[in-house]
């Protein structure tokens, strides 16, 4: 090979390394790469099938595949149709005779005059056929139908709960004077404790009356689809035994039961028992608080002093922790928060808010 050929093939040979790989090391690399991605295919197909997945959520650990999210199914974060609240008599002679209220996503419990209570249910997207006795309105009760949006029903009411309904623009349905109510008089008890009423009655009643059925306001409380490690929360402490005093003639009181992982419900010592059912009422949520109450007049109608902030107790899962309550005006959701100052999350189930008056006793124990 003569000068000229030497450079000629050195040039070529600078030229291929500039191109890169020749064909045939193209062919080779393509080959394993294709035998590479094989093994990973097959690798991560045998680690989807043996191994043994573990995942944690909120304190809660699943083994197995990565596990879809349940839904909340107290109920439908989805749903816009608009609450309907209503008043319940809580007097001796209608406890035994309550109905309905188990389908209820929430209920108040506040006192009112003679150191009786009444309860304030909340029903949404329910078909309950038997709803009661329902009993009069009292004027403090519109804050919490108000803070949730609700289509207030009550058989009567006192005279400022009259004015306040009324100057309040409150959407209301009233047994003295709308449909949708009916007297239960084989019951044998004083006729003020027999009225009845049904959603269908009270949605045909609404549809009649021409209210909105819809709401863009969110939820009072914020839901969590999976159990909340109540346990593991700061300040937490064992609750399987809750009493709750409003005054000598009116004590709520609760027992947990770990099979159900919920709190079964006693009026004055007695299981608070739905009358259709005959089942005892349970609550899976609990929160309790007390706010200040008086006298306002001769026939011992009562205020509260329940605008403002305060403290209270979560009860959830056979554990309480301490929280916070905050309610800025009449119509403002009350927000509960942990003591850290983040809003309170709750398990998925029902709730019954106990407002206590201020002073009376409570007692959470082992």
């Amino acid at each position: 090979m003569n000068e000229v050929e030497e450079k000629k093939v050195v040039t070529r040979e600078e030229k291929n390394k500039k191109k890169g790989m020749t064909p045939k090391q193209k062919k080779i690399a393509t080959i394993l790469l294709a035998i590479f991605a094989v093994l990973i295919t097959a690798i991560d197909l045998f680690m989807i099938l043996t191994f043994d997945w573990t995942y944690e959520w909120n304190g809660v650990f699943f083994e197995s595949k990565p596990p879809t999210i349940p839904q909340v199914d107290i109920v439908d974060l989805n749903s816009d149709s608009r609450p309907i609240a209503v008043m319940i008599n809580n007097h001796a002679q209608a406890v035994k005779n309550h109905a309905g209220l188990q389908d209820a996503y929430l209920t108040y419990e506040i006192i009112v005059e003679g150191g009786l209570t009444r309860l304030m249910a909340l029903f949404k997207d329910q078909d309950t056929e038997r709803i009661g006795s329902v009993r009069s309105s009292r004027h403090y009760y519109l804050d919490y139908a108000l803070e949730n949006d609700a289509i207030y029903t009550h058989f009567g009411w006192s005279d400022i709960a009259k004015h306040d309904i009324s100057s309040l623009g409150v959407n209301n349905i009233n047994g003295l004077y709308d449909s949708g109510f009916w007297r239960d008089r084989t019951l044998g008890v004083n006729y003020e404790h027999t009225a009845f009423t049904s959603i269908s009655n009270l949605e045909d009643t609404i549809a009649k009356k021409g209210y909105r059925t819809t709401t863009d306001q969110d939820l009072l409380l914020n839901y969590q689809a999976l159990p909340i490690n109540m346990r593991e929360l700061d300040s937490s402490q064992i609750a399987n035994n809750i009493e709750i005093v409003y005054s000598q003639a009116q004590k709520t009181s609760y027992v947990y039961d770990p099979d159900t992982a919920t709190y079964k419900r006693f009026v004055n010592g007695k299981e608070h028992t739905d009358a259709v059912t005959k089942e005892q009422y349970t609550a899976k949520n609990i929160i309790t608080y007390q706010v200040a109450n008086y006298t306002m007049d001769s026939a011992g109608h009562q205020n509260l002093n329940n605008i403002g902030s305060g403290n209270g107790y979560y009860i959830s899962e056979g554990y309480a922790i301490p929280i916070t309550w905050e309610k800025a005006s009449r119509s403002s959701q009350t927000v509960y928060r942990y003591l850290n100052g983040e809003e309170l999350m709750v398990n998925d189930g029902n709730t019954f808010i106990q407002i206590q008056p201020k002073g009376q006793s409570l007692t959470i124990s082992e």
